[in-house]
């Protein structure tokens, strides 16, 4: 049975987006939900990776909108960090992968009872076109995108 999870939280003066939730899965289930791009792709954006691994680049496509995407670091199983560009308030994503501008999300997963403590810390927002905007809309999506892994991995998928 779900726990209930609290929304994302913003740090204003770390230009960061935290969230923390609990699964009722196994650490191996959310590990592949978090870094296969099969997984990835049934609940937040459709990922596609050149290669495996750290240096892994790509893209994550949302409807109409198509971001870059790197694979920075992997600890299996206990984090994986991407880089991205996702500046909702710029408007449209650069087409190639922008390191000046890049925001860095990692994935740490703990095994707790009853199953995973997943957090999600994403930073940079001071490299965007407007952090304080894109913070707040990076802290919904995360709310929004986070509960829908937790819905698949709950059922076993």
């Amino acid at each position: 049975m779900s726990i209930a999870n609290e929304s994302a939280v913003i740090d204003d003066e770390s230009f960061a987006v935290r969230r923390t939730i609990h699964i009722a899965a196994p650490v191996p289930r959310v590990w592949a939900a978090v870094t296969e791009p099969e997984h990835i792709s049934e609940w937040f954006g459709r990922v596609e990776l050149d290669r495996a691994g750290r240096g892994a680049e790509g893209s994550m496509t949302f409807p109409g909108r198509r971001l870059p995407l790197r694979v920075d670091a992997i600890d299996e199983p206990r984090s994986v960090t991407y880089l991205w560009n996702n500046d909702d308030a710029l408007g449209e994503p650069p087409a190639e992968f922008d390191d000046a501008t890049a925001t860095s999300f990692t994935f740490t997963l703990e095994s707790v009872p009853g199953g995973t403590r997943l957090t999600v810390v994403e930073t940079g927002f001071e490299r965007t076109s407007n952090a304080a905007a894109n913070m707040a809309s990076h802290s919904e999506g995360w709310t929004f995108e986070l509960d829908k892994l937790v819905a698949l991995a709950e059922a076993g998928a």
